[in-house]
């Protein structure tokens, strides 16, 4: 996917980028390839595939109607390389993004990516999130996580669920159906009061399979959970 067809299938979604935007983009791109070469972030370094494989996948909540250009606070569980919360914060600015990572050089990436776009509201933390699931400062304090790619919905519920506020959404993107995978989480969701409230199956423009679902926090989440980093999953609910 070229960079002007990217735009373009925005534009059909009557999301208009600016050029400053078009250029974070780029910059985007450009840090990707250069810090890869230093760390893992990606195995994926052509261009075009990134603007495809990364940053449409990245957006596919937002051009599906889930999120809200709005002042809302996103936390972003194993973000990697920034995947999906960036892209969409540099669509939609008035997101306020929070990511957790395990690795520490990915949040100097990170950080150094924030500053050379010149984003805002954006705060990178170092750890486990079953650690920051338990934090008084992170735990039901946002409005939805999002999570690419970084468990089965029986252990990534776990790690996810405690951090939303009441009625809050978890946003998991997958890259194929989640009907099995959802059918082996259903006592992990009873038992952290959640509940698939969509689950839907689309393409990237080259056919490639994904999935989107959603699942929302109907009561606050039983104090022991998130429990102690690795046991979730070690032993899933």
């Amino acid at each position: 996917m070229t960079p002007q067809t990217f735009y373009e299938q925005l534009k059909a979604h009557h999301i208009m980028l600016s050029e400053h935007q078009k250029e974070q983009f780029e910059r985007y791109v450009e840090l990707l390839i250069e810090w890869n070469q230093k760390i893992n972030l990606t195995a994926i370094t052509d261009k075009e595939e990134i603007y495809l494989k990364h940053f449409y996948d990245s957006i596919a909540p937002l051009l599906q109607g889930y999120i809200p250009n709005q002042p809302i606070r996103i936390l972003d569980i194993g973000a990697g390389a920034g995947f999906p919360s960036l892209p969409m914060k540099i669509i939609f600015p008035e997101l306020e993004i929070t990511i957790i990572d395990s690795l520490n050089k990915r949040i100097q990436f990170l950080s150094r990516l924030a500053q050379e776009l010149g984003l805002s509201n954006v705060h990178f933390f170092h750890g486990r999130a079953e650690d920051f699931g338990q934090d008084k400062a992170f735990r039901q304090q946002f409005d939805l996580v999002t999570a690419r790619a970084v468990a089965r919905m029986q252990v990534l519920a776990e790690l996810t669920i405690p951090f939303l506020t009441l009625d809050g959404r978890l946003i998991a993107l997958k890259a194929s159906s989640a009907g099995q995978e959802l059918e082996q989480a259903q006592n992990a969701l009873k038992t952290l009061f959640a509940q698939v409230i969509e689950t839907k199956d689309y393409q990237l423009p080259n056919g490639d399979a994904r999935n989107i679902t959603i699942v929302q926090k109907k009561k606050e989440t039983p104090k022991k959970y998130p429990r102690k980093a690795g046991t979730p999953a070690k032993n899933p609910l």
